[in-house]
């Protein structure tokens, strides 16, 4: 009778195991697919909500200055041209002292210092984006425009090809402004991703390095940044996928008049704070659709930008395989 039972069980045990790995696998399945419906949900409902504008202004829409409610006139050029133009402010602060501060924390900072350095980055990642835009209105705003953009006007404004990017009134409000406060925003994320990837780098490699005489400074440059490349070039176009869609904190630092203009001085416009400040405005189905087709550009954009960021780093991977 023992020799009969006996292989059952484990048979049975076999097949229990079996199901519930059949399971398990049809349960994460179903989480990825999860991930994709959603995402092409939500750029077709966007999709279908814009068909109005889409359908009077054509492909057009993306290039057209025009904003007008009352003529029920779009074109999302000056949103756009708001968002890409604030992003890369951002991105040119951003990324380098994002890297100061990684630098920083792994290389150069006593132990004792970088607890209380990356608890504080922690907290500005933290911190809500109203509270940055609100920060940004009642003390940057004052500030800029009394001691910064008078000077940045008169000593930059006159200057040959770059001159029309400094020249305008001082008001505080702004390109520039919305794109400083970004930039401060996006910091604790970019240097996060660099501290912790630059953390991943062997000691024996750097040790090496530096018992062949090399200082710090070459260090970094010929051994840390080749080895973390591709998760830093990550951790930037994470930073920029949060500068492009960011909302409530340029709203209150942009300025919001819809107008194109060079200057970084002047007051511009964005699609996140368009939506946000016309939306409960929108009292025309033609307005409400112009504002749904925006979103829809945003998510393009974003999806470019990501996928730009997708293709190098397959593009690095492959010479790092090489």
């Amino acid at each position: 009778m023992n020799a009969t039972t006996l292989p059952s069980a484990p048979a049975s045990r076999d097949v229990k195991d079996s199901r519930a790995d059949a399971g398990f696998r049809w349960l994460v399945t179903g989480a990825g697919i999860l991930v994709l419906l959603s995402l092409a949900a939500a750029a077709m409902s966007m999709l279908w909500g814009g068909r109005a504008a889409f359908e009077k202004f054509g492909i057009q829409f993306l290039w057209r200055d025009a904003w007008n409610p009352v003529l029920q006139d779009f074109g999302a050029l000056v949103p756009i041209y708001g968002t890409l133009v604030t992003a890369a402010i951002a991105m040119l602060i951003a990324v380098p002292v994002s890297f100061g501060i990684a630098m920083f924390l792994t290389e150069i900072a006593p132990k004792w210092l970088r607890g209380p350095v990356g608890a504080a980055i922690e907290l500005l990642a933290g911190i809500p984006s109203i509270i940055y835009g609100m920060w940004g209105l009642f003390v940057l705003v004052p500030f800029l425009a009394e001691h910064v953009y008078p000077w940045v006007d008169e000593h930059m404004g006159g200057l040959p090809l770059v001159g029309a990017l400094f020249s305008g009134p001082p008001l505080g409000l702004g390109m520039g402004t919305a794109g400083l406060v970004l930039a401060i925003m996006v910091i604790p994320f970019i240097s996060s991703v660099m501290r912790e990837v630059f953390l991943t780098v062997p000691g024996r490699l750097k040790e090496s390095a530096y018992a062949l005489g090399s200082t710090t400074t070459e260090v970094v440059w010929d051994v840390v940044l080749p080895y973390t490349r591709s998760a830093v070039i990550g951790g930037i176009f994470l930073g920029l996928g949060r500068a492009l869609g960011e909302t409530m904190a340029v709203t209150f630092v942009l300025g919001n008049a819809h107008r194109l203009t060079t200057s970084l001085l002047e007051p511009g416009n964005s699609i996140a704070a368009t939506i946000a400040n016309e939306f409960a405005e929108a009292d025309s189905p033609m307005y409400l659709s112009s504002l749904i087709a925006l979103g829809f550009v945003l998510f393009l954009v974003t999806f470019i930008v990501l996928t730009i960021a997708r293709l190098m780093l397959r593009q690095l991977a492959r010479k790092e395989g090489n």
